[in-house]
């Protein structure tokens, strides 16, 4: 492999890497406070990208105008999901709050064929991602340049929230124990209404993005891409925001990397996560940034 093809699949890498990273923080949000896997998570993405799609397609908003209104709904459609999938289901046992969430993305799934339409929909790439740029022998796509970069505002951002705020100190206490963050006089519920609203939203930018760099919509999209930033969470240590974008960034690099030297596996390329996540779980069970818990029944 020359030098400026490996820089090439480099660049593609670290996009990819960035996009799970983006949509992998919101499973570990969510995990990190209710002890909850959000299978819709994936599902919330796509809804993301249609809305954008519809926004400039049939109301010919501005792509910005799009892009922030699809974020905003989807915040709010998080929002509601969470009121009317699993805060009913709070006091029930887990395996209650799991079966709600995988019905919730089969609802989507269907919904969205039936509202959308099951044939796939080409995604208005906006001008200003829709050419490359010339960083010396890598000729990279404008969107793959913004992803990364958007991905460490973002978690820069969240950071500050988590670490700066009242709102990510009861975020905090939460995490540590919701009977005693009761206890404290914190509103569990608008805290974790807040969570699930922003852990949407960054789905919502993910499936933007990745509509923008893979420019076809189908009411599946968000199933493998989901599937694989749970992984990405899981391999991180799951409930920790920067082991999220850690395992989204591995897993990026080693499913990239395997294909450019192995081309022959490329038909196994989604293969790839879940054989690193054995690996991990087989090594480190917490993930590599999460600490061992002893879970609460």
């Amino acid at each position: 492999m020359t030098l400026n093809l490996l820089l090439q699949n480099i660049s593609n890498a670290l996009s990819l890497g960035s996009l799970y990273a983006l949509i992998a923080i919101g499973y570990t949000m969510v995990y990190g406070i209710l002890r909850l896997i959000n299978f819709a998570h994936g599902d919330v993405f796509m809804l993301g990208a249609y809305i954008a799609f519809y926004c400039m397609t049939i109301f010919l908003m501005p792509w910005w105008a799009g892009f922030v209104v699809a974020f905003g709904l989807t915040g709010i459609f998080g929002i509601a999901l969470e009121r009317a999938a699993y805060r009913p289901l709070r006091s029930s046992p887990k395996i209650s709050i799991m079966i709600s969430a995988i019905g919730a993305s089969f609802l989507m799934e269907n919904l969205a064929t039936v509202i959308f339409g099951g044939r796939p929909k080409g995604f208005p790439i906006p001008n200003i991602f829709d050419h490359s740029v010339r960083l010396g022998p890598v000729s990279v796509s404008a969107v793959s340049l913004v992803i990364p970069v958007l991905t460490l505002f973002l978690l820069a951002a969240l950071s500050l929230i988590v670490h700066k705020t009242k709102t990510g100190m009861a975020m905090r206490a939460l995490s540590t124990d919701i009977a005693a963050a009761r206890l404290m006089a914190i509103d569990v519920n608008k805290i974790v209404s807040f969570t699930f609203g922003t852990g949407s939203v960054l789905a919502a930018i993910g499936g933007v993005m990745w509509a923008s760099k893979y420019p076809q919509l189908n009411p599946t999209m968000g199933m493998m891409p989901g599937l694989k930033c749970f992984i990405a969470a899981v391999i991180g240590g799951i409930g920790n925001i920067s082991g999220a974008v850690l395992g989204g960034l591995l897993l990026g690099f080693i499913e990239i990397m395997t294909i450019a030297f192995l081309p022959t596996l490329t038909g196994y390329r989604d293969a790839f996560a879940f054989i690193m996540l054995i690996i991990v779980l087989m090594v480190k069970p917490s993930g590599l940034l999460g600490k061992n818990q002893i879970e609460k029944v």
